[in-house]
């Protein structure tokens, strides 16, 4: 209650602009910025065929997810959101997606909110997200939390409905939203995710909700060819996977969060990297680190050692008095000169 909240810790020792922004810029609309993020698709794809030999069956958005959950546990800035002008530290890691029962105008939307450590790997990931859809998507299940959350407030009156919600919000201003509600609502998470690629349809630029504490939102596009320059000199056609997103950028500054789409996309491109758990300390793996750093370094050496010029040699004179004569002649000129 008052800046206390079971979701988040409150922030300290941040700089003038940190403290600042929330109230140059109150709402999360007022501070998102949009960025396209696109991944080569070859090395995913042979990850997830070489898998596949060995009986496990990876796909795009499981690799998504990994990343995320990954560079939100080494990247501590990014799991944070802003509630009423104050920074906070989340406790948990979170992701919500949207899903249909069934890929039809019909079918039924659920919304799931998936919790972790962070230290997963990418099996254990998998096997949340596929459990945790298969048990709502189930003929049986009538829905899944959220929605049943979602369904009580739904059947109030138009006025009732209204006044729930300005008290939910002036509740989640003040700390005081229940915990129960917080962990059912799908607003209240550190990511939201949709899939796109399974409806066949291209990225977007969601946007992010002023109710709630999301300060991220993924979309994932199907994948398509394009133009890609290879080794800055070959124009060659490739299988790109493209990923629009949407940030607040208030929790973090721009060369903060250039570090973090940096890391996710060497992770995306690396998805070996993410079969292991992470450390309890947080920090990062040496498999997490792209090996391309070292053939840079290997090629610069290469260029050092091809620019290193050999000494001349000096080659000896054949006729010593004709040489002395005309070095003699020169310095008398040069006297002339003076």
């Amino acid at each position: 209650m008052f800046g206390h909240r079971s979701d988040g810790k409150k922030v300290k020792g941040l700089d003038i602009i940190e403290k600042a922004s929330p109230f140059f810029m109150p709402q999360r609309i007022d501070a998102v910025n949009y960025i396209t993020v696109k991944i080569p698709c070859t090395s995913m794809d042979e990850f997830i065929a070489r898998e596949r030999k060995n009986g496990n069956s990876y796909s795009y958005m499981h690799i998504l997810f990994a990343t995320i959950i990954r560079v939100l546990y080494t990247k501590k800035k990014l799991n944070r959101f802003i509630m009423n002008g104050v920074i906070y530290q989340r406790n948990t890691i979170s992701i919500t997606m949207d899903v249909k029962k069934k890929l039809t105008e019909e079918g039924e939307d659920m919304t799931l909110k998936f919790f972790f450590t962070g230290r997963e790997t990418l099996a254990q990931i998998k096997e949340i997200i596929d459990s945790e859809i298969a048990k709502n998507i189930a003929p049986d299940e009538v829905s899944d939390q959220t929605t049943k959350t979602a369904s009580k407030f739904c059947k109030l009156p138009a006025f009732l409905f209204r006044w729930a919600m300005a008290l939910a919000r002036w509740a989640d201003k003040h700390g005081m939203l229940p915990k129960g509600l917080i962990k059912a609502s799908p607003f209240h998470t550190s990511c939201f995710v949709t899939n796109l690629k399974s409806i066949k349809l291209g990225h977007i630029y969601h946007h992010i909700y002023n109710f709630g504490t999301t300060t991220m939102f993924f979309s994932m596009g199907k994948e398509q060819m394009e133009p890609v320059v290879e080794n800055n000199k070959e124009l060659k056609v490739g299988k790109i996977l493209n990923i629009g997103m949407s940030l607040d950028e208030r929790v973090a500054d721009g060369f903060y969060m250039g570090k973090c789409l940096k890391l996710f996309k060497d992770l995306m491109t690396n998805p070996d990297s993410l079969l292991e758990a992470m450390p309890d300390d947080g920090s990062i793996p040496k498999k997490m680190v792209k090996k391309r750093s070292k053939k840079v370094g290997k090629v610069k050496n290469i260029k050092k050692e091809k620019k290193e010029k050999k000494p001349k040699k000096i080659k000896p004179l054949k006729n010593k008095e004709k040489h002395d004569k005309k070095m003699k002649k020169k310095k008398n000129i040069e006297m002339i000169g003076e």
